[in-house]
């Protein structure tokens, strides 16, 4: 494992499960509000799945299983690749609450086995935020490109490139130059929701941001043929740039 993802392990892994019994309610309060309505926790995403009855899904960085477990309610086989020990227990804990399943592996996702999941997904599918914690953009497009079978697709939403330059999202990350290459120390994303003395304990991440141009390019490059490339506002202000949802095909 590379030593910024053992730094950010070691971040992901700080109260983990704890926060998300905070932030979502216990696995099983979790997995009712799942249940009641599958569709609607998938919020926007739902739009870019086509059909979801024994769809393949690869969730890339899944976490604490907020989109794994509503796909696998619809129908869906999903896998989530994630670093933390302490998202996988929460995640699993929720599935089984909500009578579904999920297969789950802790890894370093540029460290996938291929040899098992190779050609082995009808989708990626990735959320909130996770290109940043990838230091070779292209190194993990390959390996979002080597996960689909044929003519697979891959569903990348992620946070604004604008939020390099402003932050749009209130996420306390700092500025910087948009067309910035520099790999800094940052918080993670929750680090807010956190009194301060708790915070300064907290373990750093090492983040890379990409700017719209270098994201698109490395999809290219690395095979896809580009569909989509929606861009949403942010989440406090709509006349600001937020997020982007890029589809891509195999």
């Amino acid at each position: 494992m590379r030593d910024y993802s053992r730094q950010n392990k070691k971040a992901w892994e700080f109260d983990a499960y704890a926060f998300w019994v905070k932030m979502n309610g216990t696995p099983a309060e979790r997995a009712r509000m799942d249940a009641a309505d599958p569709v609607g926790m998938l919020r926007k995403y739902a739009a870019y799945f086509d059909r979801y009855e024994g769809v393949r899904i690869a969730n890339i960085c899944g976490s604490c299983g907020k989109k794994a477990v509503p796909l696998a309610l619809l129908g869906a086989q999903v896998t989530v690749f994630d670093i933390s020990e302490a998202n996988k227990r929460y995640a699993c804990e929720t599935a089984a609450a909500a009578n579904t399943s999920i297969e789950y592996e802790v890894c370093d996702v540029l460290e996938i086995d291929l040899q098992k999941y190779g050609s082995r997904f009808d989708v990626v599918f990735m959320e909130g935020g996770i290109l940043h914690y990838f230091h070779d953009i292209d190194e993990f497009m390959r390996i979002m490109y080597a996960l689909l079978g044929p003519g697979g697709k891959m569903i990348c939403s992620d946070f604004h490139p604008f939020t390099k330059i402003m932050d749009s999202l209130k996420l306390e990350q700092p500025a910087m130059s948009y067309f910035s290459t520099e790999i800094f120390e940052g918080e993670m994303a929750h680090a807010r929701f956190y009194g301060e003395e708790q915070r300064r304990q907290m373990p750093k991440c090492l983040y890379r941001k990409y700017t719209v141009s270098e994201i698109i390019n490395s999809v290219l490059r690395c095979g896809f043929c580009l569909k989509r490339f929606d861009e949403h506002p942010a989440w406090e202000n709509e006349k600001l740039p937020g997020e982007f949802t890029l589809v891509a095909v195999k």
